[in-house]
This record gives C-alpha cells, sequence and structure tokens, in this order.
C-alpha cells in the first residue's frame, strides 16, 4: 500500500554552510576560492515559524515588511486621531456655534442694508416710528378704508401693508388720492403679481407674470425657437416666444396658461414676452379629471 504521508528531510543552516565550502572551487594555485555572498536558506521549521508569526493577530498588516507595517499603524492612528473631536467631549458645540457665527453674520448684512435702504427712504428706518402715527385721526381712517378697498382681491397683499404704503405716501406730502393712485399701481404690478396683459409695458422690470388663453400658434422663424404664438386676456394680446433652451412645456391653442417670470423685451414699439429657464408655466384646466 501506498501512503500518503511524505517526509522531508530538515536542512539546518550550519549543514547548508558546510555543504556550500565543500563545493568551493580551487584556483590555479591550489587556494579555495571564497564567495562573498554565501546562499543561506531557511529551514522547514524556521518557514513554519514565518509562516505562524505572520498569521498571528498581534503580528500587524501581512505581507508588510517591519517598517511598512510602522507605517500603517501610524497611519490608522493618525485617521483615528483626526476623526475624534477636538474637544474629547461626548457631545461637542461645533455645530451650535459654527450656526451661532452664520446667524450673526446673517444679522450683521441685514443692519448693513436696512442703513443703506434708509439712506434712500428714510421711512424704512426700524428706528423710525410707523408713518401711520403721524396721522390725524380722521386722516388715518380714510387711509385704512383706501387700502382695504386696494388689497380686495390682490393675492399677497394685506389691508395692513397697504395702508401703511399710503400712509407713507401721505406722510411725506403726497394728497390721498394722488398716493391711492401711486399705491394702487404698485400693487397691480408688484413682481410675482398676474398683470392685466395692457399694463406689461408700464412695468419697469425685466420680467412679468400673466396669463390668458393661447388664441393663436404661429410658425417659428427659426430652429431656436420651440413655439410662438398669441396670449390674450380681457385687456388685450401680447406675443409670446417660447426658446428651445427653456425646456418648456407645449402650449395647446385654445389653452388658458399661467406664464411667471416671463423677460419683457421690445421691437418697434411694440412690447412682447419670451419663456426662459427660469419661467414657470401653470395649465389650471389641464388635467381636470372630474370635467370627463
Amino acid at each position: 500500500m501506498y501512503s500518503n504521508n511524505s517526509s522531508q528531510k530538515v536542512v539546518t543552516v550550519d549543514k547548508q554552510a558546510f555543504k556550500h565550502a565543500a563545493e568551493q572551487t580551487i584556483d590555479a594555485d591550489g587556494v579555495p576560492v571564497v564567495d562573498e555572498k554565501p546562499i543561506f536558506k531557511p529551514g522547514v521549521e524556521q518557514a513554519t515559524q514565518a509562516k505562524v508569526d505572520a498569521n498571528h493577530p498581534d503580528a500587524g498588516v501581512d505581507g508588510l515588511s517591519l517598517a511598512a507595517e510602522e507605517r500603517e499603524i501610524a497611519r490608522k492612528a493618525e485617521k483615528a486621531r483626526t476623526r475624534a473631536r477636538w474637544d474629547r467631549r461626548q457631545t461637542a458645540d461645533r455645530e451650535a456655534r459654527t450656526r451661532q457665527v452664520v446667524a450673526e453674520g446673517s444679522r450683521r448684512r441685514r443692519e448693513t442694508f436696512a442703513e443703506r435702504r434708509a439712506a434712500v427712504d428714510p421711512w424704512t428706518d426700524p428706528a423710525r416710528s410707523d408713518p401711520r402715527e403721524s396721522l390725524a385721526q380722521e386722516e388715518l381712517a380714510q387711509v385704512n378704508e383706501t387700502a382695504r378697498r386696494i388689497a380686495t382681491n390682490r393675492t399677497g397683499w394685506t389691508a395692513a401693508a397697504v395702508s401703511r404704503r399710503l400712509a407713507t405716501q401721505v406722510a411725506n406730502g403726497q394728497d390721498l388720492s394722488t398716493a391711492t393712485v401711486r399705491v394702487a399701481e404698485e400693487v397691480r404690478t408688484a413682481p410675482g403679481t398676474v398683470i392685466p396683459i395692457d399694463a406689461v409695458g408700464d412695468v419697469s422690470r425685466s420680467t412679468v407674470s400673466i396669463a390668458g388663453e393661447w388664441v393663436e400658434d404661429w410658425e417659428p422663424t427659426s430652429p431656436a425657437i420651440s413655439q410662438v404664438g398669441l396670449l390674450a386676456d380681457d385687456t388685450g394680446q401680447i406675443k409670446v416666444t417660447v426658446w428651445v433652451k427653456s425646456n418648456q412645456p407645449r402650449i395647446d391653442e385654445g389653452e388658458r396658461v399661467r406664464i411667471a417670470s416671463a423677460k419683457t423685451s421690445w421691437y418697434e414699439g411694440r412690447v412682447s414676452v419670451a419663456l426662459t429657464r427660469r419661467s414657470q408655466l401653470g395649465f389650471p384646466e389641464r388635467n381636470r379629471w372630474w370635467e370627463r
């Protein structure tokens, strides 16, 4: 029978050196030639012990030299140190201190802006009293009544806000009739407010919000234009251009649409609007399943 057990002869380092010395060559004068770089191989026990030491849990990183192992240990220690909180406490207040610094910076910027704004309009100074306090009782009653009429059906405007604006105009020397016209126009054309189409040309800013019916669809004259046509409401019509880069949905003819942040432009004395990436479209009658 054959046995699966194999034996290996153990050769020590001394025997290897003796064997290597016996194999030395001799020169012409009969002097042995000495090898300055003898070759030593580990014995079986040494190789086995080396494997045991390398796989030991306390041996560090497998397969690395001592210098490389020390560098690896130092790198792990540095990572652990940098992850630790600076104050070594269970809960640090770094986040709270950061929020406090940011809040303080925001407060200073608001104060600086308020000071610059007050240099243009003294009534916006936070330290100044409400302009309504300077009006007589009868005059204040008229201002409040006018403010309630102006704020009616105006989204985003309260009677108190309109009253303060009216009182500011009156306190600056304007009569109530003139102040009413100015404030009413300001409220009607305020940013974000849907204005009548015939008032687009009267707005001083570059963007407006309008709403109406897409009454006519035209053929685009440029590949950069996605859609162009006419939008109409009870006050008039206006040309609307939808650029391809604006990535806006298509508007169907006869469909009602609300356009926010449309950019105004003038050509040959006529005002028109264009849709950009910042524009928003709303379709109040689209996907109304209860009417199907």
